[in-house]
């Protein structure tokens, strides 16, 4: 079978219960590009709120979004049917990027370096196989480096978004959750672009029941003016076709080479610690639900997240990872098919074609997005709980309670060392660093000691 040929199956219908589509099978044309559509839905809310947070396009994300999914799927020989959406693993070191004064350009050259650096780490995979993941970054760590990515975003919410908009801001996220665990199947799954849909129509609302708000706005969180919720000046003036372009919040090209800083880059380097994490995850996750062996395709799929990830952001584009949310769709539907993927990533890109699309995605109110990332960013903190919980760490013994805790609260509480005076450690990046380091001489030490003797000499 070649790699652009799948088998018909169940008469290209429905499957029926108990039966499903694997990934080189597809349905009917049309029923894929039904597929392919709500693949589309599932990614659509997270990977255009991320790179709004960050800064960056979000036509170009959902541009890049879609090119390299038709990528990954080719690098996996399309064995692992997975959406490559906008990654939340770096929105904190993003945000510490432009607060110690970096631009769109410094950002994109850090996530580049990281995109490499995680591409090496794919390709180190399939050569050694996936206990090399194992060694050297056990769910202890992993799960407290996501962790702290996670919970160090909560001065952004706090700082910069909830302030434009606040009982927009929690209306939205009041929904957000009931979305999310009350709406039936698919519906929860897409809690996220509904929210977004939801928090748009009420601030549209608010302008016309109650006029303009006095309060910060995201270009300048220091001074209180009077403006609408909702702005849509820059949609009147979008083309309908285009490439994406014009000028980002802080005067860097929307498409742009990137610059490079070691100082920025160290600060990126711990979210390459989350995507290996989430990308075998996720491997796992399909594995067990197709019932195929994709430990062969697991340095692959890493690898070619990272090599996705370098891609584009060489062209000014957001980060990329493989989506839970898509990974839900085809637990629901049965239908594993790399086919609708294809199709997911043909309307990605040309939505990504459509600048005026993309300005409506760019005018989504500060209020909304105060709404959205408060819970967005306390679930990716406690995706770090999640791996401790999923693989059974046990904080009885001394070597995670006590190797892990001084990474997590200097990577949360922003403790900075400083080594020099042009360069400093501080944040997500020393918070990372404590926490491989500690728990490596722990657990070395432990060896030594035995395990009667640990405790004593903690």
């Amino acid at each position: 079978m070649s790699l652009f040929s799948w088998e018909v199956v169940h008469d290209g219908k429905t499957p029926p219960p108990g039966q499903s589509v694997g990934p080189r099978q597809r349905l009917s044309w049309g029923r894929t590009a039904g597929l392919g559509a709500q693949h589309v839905v599932a990614m659509f809310g997270a990977t255009f709120v991320f790179p709004i947070v960050m800064g960056l396009d979000p036509n170009l994300a959902i541009l890049f979004s879609g090119i390299c999914t038709i990528g990954f799927l080719l690098v996996v020989q399309n064995r692992v049917p997975s959406y490559l959406g906008t990654s939340a693993s770096f929105v904190a070191a993003v945000a510490a990027i432009r607060g110690q004064g970096g631009d769109s350009a410094d950002v994109t050259g850090a996530i580049l370096v990281a995109g490499l650096v995680l591409a090496v780490i794919g390709l180190v995979i399939h050569v050694a196989g996936a206990r090399v993941i194992h060694a050297v970054l056990p769910p202890a760590v992993t799960g407290a480096v996501v962790m702290l990515i996670g919970f160090n975003l909560a001065p952004v919410v706090a700082g910069i978004y909830w302030p434009q908009d606040q009982w927009i801001a929690l209306i939205t996220a009041t929904f957000m959750v009931v979305a999310a665990v009350m709406f039936p199947g698919f519906w929860s799954r897409i809690a996220v672009f509904l929210a977004l849909i939801f928090g748009y129509v009420l601030s549209w609302l608010s302008d016309l029941l109650f006029g303009q708000i006095h309060s910060v706005t995201g270009a300048d969180t220091t001074k209180q003016i009077d403006h609408d919720r909702v702005s849509w000046a820059g949609v009147k003036a979008a083309d309908w076709i285009g490439l994406p372009s014009g000028k980002l919040a802080d005067g860097v090209s929307v498409v742009h080479a990137p610059s490079f800083s070691l100082t920025f880059i160290l600060l990126v380097l711990p979210g390459v610690i989350a995507l290996i994490a989430e990308n075998t995850g996720h491997v796992k996750a399909v594995a067990e639900m197709t019932g195929d062996d994709l430990d062969p395709y697991m340095g692959r799929a890493i690898g070619a997240d990272g090599l996705a990830t370098a891609l584009s952001s060489l062209f000014g584009g957001s980060p990329t990872t493989t989506y839970a949310e898509n990974i839900g769709v085809m637990s629901a539907t049965r239908v594993y098919s790399t086919a609708a993927y294809y199709v997911a990533a043909l309307v990605a890109i040309l939505l990504g074609l459509c600048p005026k699309f993309g300005a409506i995605v760019s005018a989504t109110p500060g209020g909304v997005l105060g709404g959205i990332t408060v819970v967005l960013y306390g679930m990716i903190g406690l995706v770090g709980a999640k791996i401790w919980v999923e693989n059974g760490v046990d904080f009885a013994n001394p070597v995670n309670m006590v190797g892990l805790a001084a990474g997590i609260i200097a990577g949360i509480g922003g403790v900075t060392l400083q080594i020099t005076d042009d360069f400093s450690l501080s944040g997500i990046a020393l918070g990372t660093i404590l926490v491989i380091a500690y728990f490596h001489l722990v657990k070395g030490r432990r060896a030594e000691l035995g395990s009667g003797e640990v405790t004593k000499a903690l």
